[in-house]
């Protein structure tokens, strides 16, 4: 749109000064259709180097290209993945492509966003005519401009498209005049963008109703042509039909939809450890990395750090982070999880946000104010997993554990294994286990600190050398005892994972012995 001169609103907004058709005229305003503006806009931020999905990391190759491909080309816009995939993130980031301020028909009777140089509706039409160059206009921001909607068994064609309105039948209007219907979302979405999630949930019937919307643009009201040039363009949210058993896509809608793109989840540990950085406690500063961790991003806030005074200081060895992405990344190709379903990207923001939440808990107990999160914080991780993952198969134990809890604990102990793994040989460390066989048994829990950690480890010959030797291979600073402890528990659970110890658990405690 052309740059024109701002004026505070009525709200003490700074929309554009015009507030007459006359005055609009005037100021060099020309009227762009919505796909349009979206391709004009998205070809200035291209040329410019502008990043026009801030905060979405991981499709920067994929899935953005082929999303602005099809805003380039006008075409409605349908994203298609598993849950957790940031779908509607990605949606609604397409409001920034759109003009900061347009200008609409600001007169009684015009119910829809209307533009004044070139109005869709029968009444939009009369008061130009009417009122010409005194028209008066009012000043519509992005953000109202955008409508969005969860498809579900129940919503009816009344809600998207209209009804007849009978109070204004019975006052004389005739039933083909437009002034009788009592219109839904998607004509009040004229000039903006219309988003619908979940579309197979959508009764078939009622998909059926949105044909004409998206290649004729005009809508029927009960079998009256109320003919209305919508401006507007329609993007959709789904999960894959195969998955969704309520329902699935019509074949002609899906034809009528211009662009499906395909979402997925992170492609790797480092990208998914970034993801869940940027989107875990979302009201505190956030960020992954242990003392001497460079982050991906100069600048980037620790995690756990809170404003929150006398709060301890809560802080994320990368290896750690990295251990409950790879318990997420196993679960995606896991044969006792249903694939289909996905496990959410936001099984990853729990995880993190438990292991947080459980070190932040230790630290109020044991006086300290800093903590580093170890093992002993991920005893309640099940909790923060339960009901993100589908399982082929459910049923309970005679001890009362779930077969989820289970699988979780066991996907947790193959990451460990995994992550560790590559920074520790099972021969170098499997000597320190021989001491459990005479009887010894280490215990520690969520209440204990770092020095008393530390101190028990002490006991056992060869655990501290080793956990020496780890945190010097992870980059971290041996001296730190709070670093030392992390490090001198991942190699008791190594073992454990290795099959060298056994651990009893129960009530955040956990045994290591033989």
């Amino acid at each position: 749109m052309t740059s024109l001169a701002s004026a505070p609103g009525p709200t003490g907004d700074t929309s554009p000064a015009p507030r007459t058709l006359g005055g609009l005229k005037a100021s060099g305003y020309r009227y762009r259709s919505v796909k349009r503006e979206l391709r004009e806009n998205a070809i200035r931020a291209l040329a410019s180097g502008e990043n026009l999905f801030p905060g979405l990391v991981g499709y920067e190759d994929t899935v953005v290209p082929q999303l602005l491909q099809g805003v380039l080309s006008g075409h409605d816009v349908l994203l298609l993945g598993l849950r957790g995939q940031a779908k509607t993130r990605l949606l609604r980031a397409i409001v920034g492509l759109l003009d900061e301020w347009i200008p609409l028909i600001d007169h009684d009777g015009v119910d829809l966003p209307d533009d004044p140089l070139a109005p869709a509706t029968n009444a939009g039409r009369r008061v130009t005519d009417e009122l010409g160059d005194d028209t008066p206009v009012r000043w519509m921001h992005r953000s109202e401009r955008y409508h969005e909607k969860l498809a579900t068994p129940d919503v009816t064609i009344a809600d998207l498209i209209g009804e007849i309105d009978l109070v204004k039948h019975a006052e004389g209007r005739y039933l083909s005049d437009e002034s009788t219907i009592h219109f839904g979302l998607v004509p009040r979405s004229n000039r903006g963008l219309f988003v619908m999630n979940e579309l197979p949930d959508l009764a078939p019937r009622i998909q059926v109703g949105l044909f004409n919307v998206l290649e004729e643009r005009d809508v029927q009201v009960r079998g009256y042509p109320i003919r209305l040039n919508l401006d507007l363009c329609l993007m959709f949210s789904a999960n894959p039909e195969d998955y969704t058993n309520r329902g699935r896509i019509v074949t002609p809608l899906k034809d009528r939809i211009g662009t499906v793109v395909r979402t997925h989840y992170p492609t790797d540990n480092r990208e998914a450890m970034r993801i869940t950085r940027e989107n875990a406690f979302v009201d505190r500063r956030t960020a992954s990395e242990h003392v001497d961790y460079a982050p991906v991003q100069t600048g980037e806030p620790r995690l756990g750090v809170t404003d929150e005074p006398g709060m301890p200081e809560i802080v994320v060895p990368e290896v750690m982070h990295e251990i409950l992405e790879e318990t997420v990344r196993q679960a995606r190709t896991s044969a006792h999880i249903n694939q289909a379903s996905g496990v959410s990207v936001r099984a990853s923001i729990a995880l993190l946000e438990t292991v947080v939440s459980a070190a932040e808990m230790r630290a109020l107990r044991t006086g300290e104010a800093k903590t580093i999160a170890r093992i002993c914080d991920c005893a309640h991780l099940p909790s923060a997993c339960r009901g993100k993952i589908e399982l082929m198969l459910s049923e309970d134990s005679p001890d009362g554990s779930s077969t989820e809890d289970r699988l979780i604990e066991a996907l947790f102990g193959e990451a460990v294994k995994q992550v560790v793994g590559r920074h520790l040989d099972i021969d170098d460390v499997e000597h320190i286990a021989e001491p459990f066989g005479t009887g010894m048994r280490l215990q520690l829990d969520n209440e204990t600190s770092a020095a008393e950690a530390r101190s028990s480890m002490e006991h056992v010959d060869g655990l501290i050398d080793a956990a020496s030797a780890l945190a010097r291979e992870l980059g971290m600073d041996p001296g730190d005892e709070q670093l030392l402890a992390c490090c001198g528990e991942l190699v008791l659970e190594f073992l454990y994972v290795n099959n060298r110890l056994s651990k009893l658990t129960g009530r955040g405690r956990a045994g290591y012995g033989r």
